[in-house]
């Protein structure tokens, strides 16, 4: 194993730094200081990067990563990570990744953090790709209505895993969208809490065989790690509730197909929402759009299904 380049080193650059400041001419005790702390506390630094975990380290939220050369910053070697709770909980050592790694003064981090496997990247590409010739070749008719078959897709769950439409074949699925940084509490939130409610609601009336799929509106952002955390951290059960996102340009062509409008604003997302029931042929039943659905009209539906 390749030495890691640890937060001791960038401490002692930073403690010569002081030294210098505070020897130079013509700075007063208090300027040398206030210059030094500027100087010790550079603004982040962030480039991508690709690697393999070494090992898992729950106890202090890190990822030991073999990682790829980053030209001009830093070799290729074999070094620790601060992540996030939900990254923790879904990394799995021997697994390739990409990611952002970030440079901060009191540590090294990894955000945005991606399975980067050969098999799962084909079937991501070859999925979005499909997916783009269907919305093509439908034009002006790329929204399915009510009766239509879901479109076929490929993309990752919560837990990095790659997810086929098509898995969920002989189930009823409902259906929504969601980004886990939306701020307006009508909007993603409530249509969560709502999808938590139908999934106590149908299991308490006797509703079998059903998957609810949360889809985000933000893939960039909500990678597997942070649906991960979304879902922890509100309590959610998915057992058999999926948290699924992947390449913006599949999310985009099902977001056409299914009728769900989207668009960017700097940082902001102005969308709309819909809520999608799925028979278990892989039809569309039903729909009903906005946040403000009825929870016992799908669980009525749910049991009729």
């Amino acid at each position: 194993m390749k030495p890691s380049y640890s937060p001791p080193v960038r401490l002692a650059a930073c403690l010569l730094m002081v030294a210098a400041i505070a020897g130079a001419p013509g700075c007063s005790r208090q300027e040398a200081a206030q210059e030094a702390a500027v100087t010790a506390a550079p603004a982040e630094k962030r480039f991508p990067i690709t690697g393999e975990i070494v090992k898992v380290d729950a106890a202090r939220d890190t990822l030991l990563v073999h990682h790829s050369e980053i030209k001009g910053y830093m070799p290729a070697m074999t070094m620790e990570f601060k992540v996030t709770k939900g990254d923790l909980a879904i990394a799995k050592e021997g697994q390739h990744i990409r990611a952002e790694l970030v440079d901060r003064p009191d540590a090294f981090y990894l955000e945005k953090i991606w399975p980067d496997d050969a098999a799962t990247q084909r079937a991501l590409e070859a999925a979005a790709k499909a997916l783009a010739q269907d919305t093509t070749m439908r034009g002006k008719e790329a929204y399915r209505e009510i009766g239509e078959t879901l479109p076929e897709f490929t993309l990752l769950d919560q837990e990095g895993r790659a997810v086929a439409g098509s898995r969920f074949r002989g189930k009823q699925i409902v259906l929504n969208f969601i980004f886990t940084r939306c701020p307006i509490a009508t909007m993603c939130p409530a249509a969560t809490e709502r999808m938590a409610a139908l999934q106590k609601a149908a299991q308490a009336a006797g509703a079998r065989d059903f998957e609810l799929v949360s889809l985000s509106l933000d893939p960039e952002y909500d990678t597997p790690g942070v649906l991960k955390e979304y879902a922890q951290n509100r309590g959610l059960d998915t057992s058999n509730w999926s948290f699924l996102t992947g390449p913006d340009a599949a999310v985009r062509h099902l977001l056409a197909q299914l009728g769900v409008i989207r668009e960017f604003e700097g940082a902001t997302i102005k969308h709309t929402l819909a809520t999608v029931l799925i028979n278990a042929e892989g039809k569309i039943a039903y729909r009903a759009d906005g946040s403000m659905w009825q929870v016992e009209d799908f669980v009525r539906r749910l049991r009729k299904g």
